[in-house]
């Protein structure tokens, strides 16, 4: 017997008592409830209620949170020839396909504070395939897409939802695309810096991550995104930085210079670094920045000046050890250790040129 195969018939009370409050047509009509039986229980006042097309309820009253969510999945994820989905167990993904939530219902089961609570959003946002044939309806929104990421399975928390009944998994877009999802639809430049800058400080994602799914949706021409965009940049270097300063008070480094510009006496600028070891030659480098076309930058110069920068350096015997916001926060050990290294190899090294160290502006 295979998933087509129909079963014997349950009672209905016995289908509406069990854990999945929730199937598709195609699944009641699995389990022996004959479509004009569905059509019947669905009618005004009746025990079952059709949430979306071709997705039954099965109780009279509101959907909780989780079950709007599934009832989306289900409706979003359905084979397209009409066939039955493959039957979930109880904490898998249920029969979602090729469907995967995004936006703002995303980031709060992400775990955003500054996204809407599941029951006050009038619509979820579901990614399909671009080739699907379905339509935005009800409480589903879809999105269709060339480029499906792969997604987090996430639970619905009983904080978010504290009548949740299935407590399944729910295939959620990774942060940055549900913030590019999410910040397509908003207007509110409030709203859209809220969530940006609590993608970064929250430690969901780096701000490049960020820039770069917003360049790929086109999103970086708006003005209230610009703006938004020129804070979650800020907001991002600041978080580095004092990532650096903890790593180096942490690990027992000696203090260097912070923030300095460095130039040849009597001659050009080199450029700025993070932090500068004069007795060493050793200077550190954040990558931390992604400019308004997605191209990573570093220090105060465009991305083009990076390599030239750091190859400048180098040639005056100055060791350049670049270091993202990133590594900082996973792994700051390590990067202690890179950096330690490049300070006792200080003796093995010829002397650097001597430099005239300047605040950075």
């Amino acid at each position: 017997m295979n998933h087509d195969t129909p079963l014997s018939p349950r009672p209905l009370q016995q289908l509406a008592s069990g854990s999945r409050r929730l199937l598709t047509t195609a699944q009641l009509r699995a389990r022996g409830v004959a479509a004009a039986e569905t059509t019947a229980h669905c009618r005004p006042g009746g025990p079952w209620q059709q949430i979306l097309p071709g997705v039954v309820l099965l109780h009279p009253g509101p959907p909780t949170g989780e079950e709007r969510l599934h009832a989306v999945l289900l409706y979003a994820g359905r084979e397209r020839a009409g066939g039955v989905p493959s039957q979930p167990g109880p904490r898998t993904a249920a029969g979602h396909g090729e469907a995967v939530i995004t936006g703002l219902a995303a980031l709060t089961l992400h775990g955003f504070t500054s996204a809407p609570p599941l029951p006050d959003l009038e619509t979820v946002d579901v990614l399909v395939p671009r080739a699907r044939r379905l339509r935005s309806t009800g409480c589903a929104r879809i999105l269709r897409t060339a480029d499906l990421p792969v997604p987090e399975l996430l639970t619905v928390p009983r904080a978010l939802d504290p009548v949740r009944a299935q407590g399944a998994l729910v295939p959620v877009a990774p942060v940055a695309r549900a913030l590019a999802d999410a910040v397509a639809e908003l207007t509110d430049a409030g709203a859209v810096r809220r969530l940006l800058t609590e993608a970064v400080r929250g430690g969901h994602c780096e701000p490049a991550t960020v820039v770069r799914e917003l360049k790929e949706a086109h999103l970086l021409s708006r003005p209230h995104l610009v703006d938004a965009v020129e804070s979650l940049l800020a907001e991002g270097r600041a978080i580095a930085e004092d990532r650096l300063y903890r790593m180096v008070r942490d690990y027992g480094l000696p203090d260097p210079v912070w923030n300095v510009g460095l130039r040849l006496p009597g001659g050009p600028d080199l450029g700025g670094v993070d932090a500068y070891w004069p007795e060493h030659g050793v200077a550190v480098d954040l990558d931390t920045r992604a400019g308004r076309h997605g191209h990573a930058s570093c220090g105060d110069t465009g991305a083009p000046e990076c390599p030239r920068k750091r190859e400048h350096l180098e040639r005056l015997g100055i060791t350049v050890v670049q270091l993202s916001a990133k590594k900082l926060r996973d792994a700051p050990e390590h990067q202690a250790i890179v950096v330690r290294t490049a300070l006792m190899s200080a003796a093995d090294r010829e002397p650097a040129a001597y430099v005239v160290v300047l605040p950075r502006p």
